[in-house]
């Protein structure tokens, strides 16, 4: 086809094989379509096409992406609002008989239905990082890392030093987002599956909460917001797909030299958790024996 249907936020442009989704940058514009730029969404990734009446006298054209396609919806698990859904493209009520035409052309080129065996909706790409409530993540193609924040931290978490998940490692995110209560993003291991069926069966012990858990980090006002921290967990989502796809020889990486600075300032705030009793002699003195050593 390839016309271009503008509408609020976004401009679609029909592909012979493909939606090509941009997204304005004006100040109206959701902050998680700006983040996103724009996608290209194969038709085969497409199951299906609404045209359905909006709100103050708009239309809504939507593509439906096929179970599986898009990591950034998968990652979202239904928590997106209607106005921060990236497949929609709200028009004036006047363009509803072009949308229709559209519609009708693009359900005409779709032949693909059900989940898809891999992602076929490129995800956002590494480095990517956002700042938590506790912490800072960082995601560089291989690797997740949490440095946590002395501030707002718990002790479990200081206790366990900062964290780094190769990808290798991972089976998969949990994201509950930042404007519903108690969001997080948690990360979870290759035997993930197995533990949920252990847990089950009475055999594992029960999820920490995740302000406890070193492989989390929570959100908070202005901390880990939906246009950060969702692209985050889908970039980290897909690289785990592709890692179990191709599963090639991981290569160590020697760990980086620390800053002597931020050291010594993770040093002090151990030591205030020791004299208020958060931290046994034992734990204050092994972790400090730990941080000594990155210098």
């Amino acid at each position: 086809m390839g016309d271009v249907l503008a509408g609020f936020h976004a401009a679609w442009e029909f592909e012979s094989d493909s939606v090509l989704i941009r997204y304005e940058r004006g100040i109206r514009t959701p902050k998680l379509f700006q983040a996103l730029g724009e996608r290209r969404v194969p038709l085969e990734a497409i199951e299906g096409v609404t045209l359905t009446p909006g709100r103050r006298g708009t239309v809504v054209l939507r593509v439906e992406p096929r179970a599986g396609a898009d990591p950034l919806i998968e990652a979202a698990a239904g928590q997106l609002k209607e106005g921060g859904d990236p497949y929609r493209l709200v028009l004036p009520a006047d363009r509803e008989t072009l949308a229709e035409y559209y519609a009708d052309e693009l359900r005409a080129l779709l032949t693909e239905s059900g989940r898809t065996e891999r992602y076929l909706v490129a995800p956002p790409e590494a480095p990517l990082h956002f700042k938590a409530y506790d912490g800072k993540a960082s995601f560089d193609g291989k690797a997740v890392s949490f440095r946590w924040s002395w501030t707002g931290a718990s002790s479990a978490k200081w206790k366990a030093g900062d964290q780094s998940f190769p990808v290798a490692d991972l089976g998969g995110v949990e994201w509950r987002s930042p404007e519903m209560f108690e969001g997080y993003l948690r990360l979870l291991p290759r035997d993930a599956d197995a533990s949920v069926a252990g847990a089950a069966a009475g055999a594992a012990p029960a999820v920490p909460q995740a302000d406890q858990d070193p492989a989390a980090v929570v959100f908070g006002l202005g901390y880990g917001p939906v246009h950060e921290s969702l692209p985050f967990a889908a970039a980290v989502l897909a690289a785990v797909r592709e890692r179990g796809a191709s599963a090639p020889v991981p290569i160590p990486v020697p760990a980086p030299r620390r800053d002597p600075a931020d050291i010594a300032e993770r040093i002090r705030h151990l030591g205030e958790l020791h004299q208020q009793g958060l931290v046994t002699d034992e734990e204050f003195s092994s972790k400090k024996a730990e941080l000594l050593a990155e210098l």
